[in-house]
């Protein structure tokens, strides 16, 4: 099953003169090192991550030319493992794909074996990247969640509910009989985020808003937290007593101004999330759980899809803030 062709297509982001300009450019194959697989890909996604990449962010990717893309789905065509054979169908995502290795923005991927998990049954190819990285970070945080707080214990707020993370944590949780606060700063999306599985909807200024105390009174019996900052302090401080808060962001800001009481007074367990080095075995635990009992019912109504060369208008959209649903990428003709 080895590839016919001699090049392949990708969406490809050069450095000249302090810009960081993107083609589409045609890539010439390398050959493969010990325990390595090629991979044609079949669908990526687009994350902030991404676009961060896409434009020239040297936190994410130092060296340029480079291919972003950190979540890739499709199908093996050349193997030096023995782990997989060649045909098989796998997903990856995280580790250092798309960031300081060529990522799913291509048609072909050349990567680790170590860094694929095998697509699940009954999960498509299509499923796997609208799951994604943020689909991954949320069932991390459900995962760890679910082990602490249960659904009579009370209502859990989800924050940053309309992006990837957020969206997906809604519907898996309220699919797992759970009474979900969804927060959001996007007053237009408060019919989605109900047709989701959220049960209430509470602001984004609302919940910042909150008093300045140690201490607040308790609202939640736990969250999945996405953004950080004042809206995670509000949170865990309106957390009850033995609740749990996972998080995974900070997208509002990664300082957190708080005293231990919540923790050492109420007993609140605060569960960070990192999906980028989520070990293989729980990696592939999570992926099973998505293929199957946490599926939400909704799951293809919550993206739309581009090809490589519409791919730059999704990127400014998302770092205007203004991108709704989640953007898959087909790299299939």
């Amino acid at each position: 099953m080895q590839h016919t062709k001699s090049t392949f297509k990708a969406f490809r982001i050069e450095e000249e003169n302090g810009n960081y300009i993107n083609s589409i450019k045609e890539m010439q194959f390398s050959s493969l090192k010990e325990n390595e697989i090629r991979v044609k890909v079949h669908y990526s996604s687009l994350n902030y991550k991404d676009a961060l990449s896409a434009s020239g962010n040297k936190g994410v990717t130092r060296n340029y030319p480079h291919t972003p893309g950190i979540d890739a789905v499709g199908v093996i065509e050349e193997s030096t493992s023995s782990q997989y054979n060649v045909g098989d169908a796998v997903i990856v995502t995280s580790f250092d794909l798309g960031m300081n290795t060529d990522g799913g923005f291509a048609e072909y991927i050349q990567v680790p074996v170590e860094w694929a998990v095998k697509l699940p049954e009954p999960m498509s190819m299509k499923d796997a990247m609208i799951y994604g990285t943020a689909g991954l970070t949320a069932g991390m945080s459900v995962s760890r969640l679910i082990e602490l707080v249960k659904p009579k214990d009370g209502k859990i707020a989800v924050s940053g509910a309309t992006g990837g993370v957020g969206a997906l944590s809604v519907s898996i949780l309220s699919k797992l009989g759970y009474s979900v606060v969804a927060i959001t700063g996007k007053e237009s999306e408060k019919a989605h985020l109900m047709n989701l599985g959220a049960k209430e909807i509470l602001l984004r200024s609302e919940i910042e808003n909150f008093d300045k105390k140690p201490l607040l009174k308790t609202v939640f019996a736990g969250a999945i937290d996405t953004v950080g900052g004042v809206i995670l302090e509000n949170i865990i401080k309106s957390t009850k007593a033995m609740g749990a808060v996972t998080c995974c962001g900070n997208v509002a800001s990664p300082k957190l101004d708080l005293t231990v009481f919540p923790l050492i007074l109420r007993g609140i367990t605060l569960i960070g999330i990192d999906s980028q080095n989520f070990p293989m075995q729980y990696r592939t635990k999570i992926w099973e759980q998505l293929a199957n009992n946490w599926k939400p019912a909704n799951l293809t109504e919550i993206y739309n899809e581009v090809k490589l060369d519409g791919l730059q208008a999704k990127i400014d959209l998302m770092l205007q803030g203004k991108l709704k649903r989640k953007t898959i990428v087909t790299l299939l003709e």
